[in-house]
C-alpha cells in the first residue's frame, strides 16, 4: 500500500509544470538553449519591441506573432486578463519579455503574472492544436476553509462553473468572464474568473476551461482561493476580489449552494451585469474529498515531514493569501524551527556571526544542517518591534513571494526568544554599501539602476499586482538587502499596512517610520498610502544616484546654502547641473539619458501632494521605456530634514 502511495504521489508530481519556481511571476524553462548573440535572440528582440503594444490595444488583449526564418523562427503568444487596462496590458507584457528573456534562456518558455502572460517557443503553436497536450499550472492558496467547509466547496463549484460557461458562451468575443457568489454573514463572498485566448471558438474554449476545472477537486479541496494557469485558458477563485471592472455572472447564496450533482452537462441560471437570465451548460463538478486524495496528503506529510520546520513555497502553492486583519497568524505554527536548530546553526548566537544590530536587536547569519545559508532576526527584550509588529511581518513576508522581496524561512519563539528566519543575503543592506565612502566604488551605475528597477517591481507588486494591496510604511536604504548579485530585496515589514482593495488611504495617531524618508503627509497628519511609499522610494532614488544620505549635514558640494538632499537635487535640476550631484566616485562613467531619467522621477515621487507623485507601475514603465513622456516636476518645497529618527 505505501509503495503505491508513494507512487500516485510521484505521478501527482509529475503533473506539475517542468521548471516552476517559487516566487512570483511564474516563469517556465521548456528545452533547446539559445546564445546571447544568436538569431533567435535577435527574433525574440523584434517580438518584444512589437507584441506588447499590438496586443494591448486589441479587443481581446492578445496577439500571436513570428518573426525569423528557419532554423531560427520564433512563435509567440501574448494575454492580458480581460479587465487590464491598455497601459497596464502593455506595461505587464513588457516587463514578461524582460524577464523572461532575462530568466531563461532556453526556446522554448513561458511566463505568467497576474494580469499577463507570455509564451513563446521555436515549434509553431496553433489554436487548432490538441488541448489535452497544452500544459498548466496548479497554484493552491495555503489557508483552508474553516467555516462550513463543505458548503463553500459547493458555492465555488457552482461560481466557477458558471463563470467558465460564460466565458465560453456569452456574447464578449474575449472569451472572458468575472463571477461573484454572495453569501450570507457565515461565509466570506467568492470572487473568480475564467479566459481562453480569443482565437479559440467557444466550443473549444469550453473543452480547455473544462478540461482544468476537473483538477479543482483533486488539488484543492478546502482551499479559500486557487487558479490552474494555462497557455490556452484559465480559471481563478478567491474570497477576496482581485479583479477589475462589471462582474459578469453573480450568484447568491441561496442559488449557489445547494447539493451538487455528478459530473454530466447541466444548466444554471446566472445573473449577467445587465441583471438579465442566462443559461449556461455547466458540468457541475462534485467538490468531494475522494479517500485517495487524503492517503496522499498524509503520506506526503510524513514524506517530507523533515522540512515542515523551515517551509518554502511550494512549486504548486508559490501565491498564498492574507487575512486583512493583519494580525492573522494562521499557520504559523506549521513554520516553527527549534531553538536548539537555531542554536546550533548560529554558533549559539556567536559575536563573530553577528551580521548587524539596530533598534529590534541583532542579526546572525547561520548555516542549517544541509547547508543553507539563513539570517536569524533576535529580536531584543527592549526592541521597539512589539509583539503585534513581529506578528505582522510573519504573517506579511510569510504570504508574499517576489524576487525583490525578501523571503521568509520560519519562525522560532522559544524559551522567551522571538526570532525570524530568513533567506541569507549575503550583501547586507544598501546603506552599508551607498554610505560607505570605499564600499560604494563597487556601485558602478549600471548596478544602481538596476538596484533603483529592483526596489520599484518590489513595490510594484506590493501595492498593486499581490492580491493584497500592501503599504510598507518604513522602507529605506537600510531596509534594502542585496543578494550575491546586488539584487535588491525589500525586508522589514513590521510597520506594513494591508489595504482592502478600493482602499486608498490609512490614517493613524501613531507615526512611526524613519524620519527623512517620510512623507509629509504621514510626518504631519498621519495619513499614509501607497503614494507615502512612492515619497520614500524617491528619496532612496536621489540618494543612490548622488552617494549621499537625505539628511547628512557633513555634505556641502561649494556652491549650494541647501541644507537637504531634496533641496540640493531640485537646485541642480533647475541649472541644468545635475552632473555635478552625481556621486563622484563614479568618475562620470554613467549614462547621462539614465540619470536625468531617475533624478526626474525621484523628484516627481518626493511631491508634497500625493496626487502628483506616480504609481509604482507608472514608474517601472518610466524606468524601461526609453519613449515615456515625464512631466515636469515641482519645487519639492519642504525639507527632508528633521531632527531624530523614528523607530528603526
Amino acid at each position: 500500500m505505501a509503495r503505491r502511495l508513494l507512487l500516485f504521489v510521484f505521478v501527482a508530481l509529475l503533473a506539475l509544470p517542468r521548471g516552476a519556481v517559487e516566487a512570483y511571476p511564474w516563469p517556465f524553462c521548456g528545452a533547446g538553449g539559445f546564445l546571447a548573440d544568436s538569431n533567435y535572440k535577435a527574433s525574440l528582440s523584434l517580438l518584444a519591441a512589437a507584441m506588447p503594444k499590438n496586443a494591448s490595444t486589441s479587443p481581446g488583449l492578445f496577439t500571436t506573432a513570428q518573426a525569423g526564418v528557419a532554423p531560427e523562427q520564433v512563435w509567440a503568444l501574448a494575454l492580458c486578463r480581460g479587465d487590464a487596462s491598455v497601459s497596464y496590458c502593455a506595461s505587464c507584457l513588457d516587463q514578461a519579455f524582460q524577464d523572461l528573456i532575462a530568466s531563461c534562456d532556453y526556446k522554448d518558455a513561458t511566463i505568467y503574472y497576474d494580469s499577463c502572460l507570455l509564451t513563446y517557443s521555436n515549434i509553431h503553436f496553433r489554436a487548432t492544436d490538441e488541448i489535452r497536450y497544452s500544459p498548466y499550472y496548479p497554484i493552491r492558496n495555503l489557508v483552508n476553509a474553516t467555516a462550513e467547509p463543505a458548503r463553500f466547496q459547493r458555492v465555488v463549484a457552482a461560481l466557477v462553473n458558471a463563470t467558465a460557461s460564460s466565458a465560453a458562451f456569452n456574447s464578449d468575443t474575449r472569451l472572458y468572464a468575472s463571477g461573484q457568489a454572495d453569501f450570507d454573514k457565515e461565509l466570506p463572498q467568492v470572487y473568480s474568473w475564467a479566459q481562453c485566448t480569443p482565437d479559440f471558438s467557444p466550443d473549444r474554449c469550453w473543452r480547455c476551461l473544462v478540461r482544468i476545472m476537473r483538477e479543482l477537486p483533486t488539488f484543492f479541496t478546502d482551499a479559500i482561493g486557487a487558479r490552474v494557469l494555462g497557455i490556452r485558458c484559465s480559471i481563478r477563485y478567491e474570497t477576496q476580489p482581485f479583479f477589475n471592472g462589471t462582474v459578469t455572472v453573480r450568484l447568491s447564496a441561496t442559488s449557489a449552494s445547494g447539493p451538487a450533482p455528478a459530473v454530466v452537462p447541466n444548466v444554471v441560471t446566472s445573473v449577467g451585469a445587465a441583471g438579465d437570465g442566462r443559461k449556461y451548460r455547466v458540468p457541475i463538478m462534485v467538490p468531494v474529498i475522494l479517500l485517495p486524495i487524503v492517503a496522499i496528503i498524509s503520506f506526503a506529510t510524513c514524506l517530507f515531514s523533515w522540512r515542515a520546520r523551515r517551509p518554502q513555497n511550494e512549486e504548486n502553492q508559490p501565491y498564498p493569501s492574507y487575512s486583512p486583519e493583519g494580525e492573522d497568524v494562521e499557520g504559523v505554527d506549521s513554520m516553527m524551527i527549534d531553538i536548539s536548530t537555531l542554536r546550533a546553526a548560529t554558533g549559539d548566537f556567536a559575536e563573530s556571526n553577528k551580521l548587524g544590530e539596530g533598534g529590534f536587536g541583532a542579526v546572525y547569519k547561520g548555516t542549517l544542517h544541509d547547508g543553507e545559508e539563513i539570517a536569524v532576526k533576535r529580536m531584543s527584550k527592549t526592541s521597539t518591534q512589539g509583539v503585534e509588529e513581529l506578528k505582522n511581518e510573519l504573517a506579511l513576508v510569510a504570504k508574499l513571494s517576489h524576487k525583490n522581496l525578501v523571503r521568509l524561512i520560519g519562525v522560532c519563539l522559544e524559551q522567551k526568544e522571538r526570532l525570524l528566519v530568513y533567506e541569507f543575503v549575503p550583501n547586507q543592506s544598501l546603506d552599508l554599501i551607498l554610505f560607505d565612502a570605499t564600499k560604494r566604488e563597487q556601485l558602478y551605475w549600471g548596478k544602481r539602476y538596476k538596484i533603483i528597477d529592483g526596489i520599484a517591481r518590489g513595490l510594484q507588486y506590493l501595492h498593486e499586482d499581490s492580491q493584497l494591496k500592501v503599504v510598507h510604511r518604513d522602507l529605506k536604504a537600510s531596509n534594502i538587502l542585496l543578494d550575491m548579485n546586488m539584487r535588491p530585496k525589500i525586508s522589514d515589514f513590521g510597520l506594513a499596512k494591508i489595504f482592502g482593495r478600493d482602499q486608498t488611504q490609512g490614517v493613524t495617531n501613531r507615526v512611526v517610520g524613519t524620519y527623512g524618508y517620510m512623507a509629509p503627509e504621514y510626518m504631519m497628519r498621519g495619513n499614509y498610502s501607497v503614494k507615502s511609499d512612492a515619497f520614500s522610494f524617491g528619496v532612496m532614488v536621489l540618494e543612490i544616484v548622488t552617494g549621499r544620505k537625505n539628511n547628512d549635514d557633513d555634505y556641502d558640494d561649494g556652491s549650494r546654502q541647501s541644507d537637504d538632499l531634496l533641496t540640493r537635487v531640485w537646485e541642480h535640476w533647475m541649472s541644468g547641473t545635475v552632473r555635478e550631484v552625481v556621486d563622484p566616485c563614479m568618475n562620470g562613467r554613467f549614462s547621462e539619458k539614465e540619470v536625468l531619467k531617475c533624478v526626474h522621477i525621484g523628484l516627481l515621487c518626493v511631491q508634497g501632494n500625493p496626487t502628483d507623485r506616480p504609481t509604482m507601475s507608472v514608474v517601472v514603465m518610466m524606468l524601461g521605456g526609453e519613449t515615456f513622456t515625464l512631466h515636469a516636476p515641482s519645487n519639492p518645497s519642504f525639507g527632508s530634514k528633521t531632527d531624530g529618527a523614528g523607530a528603526d
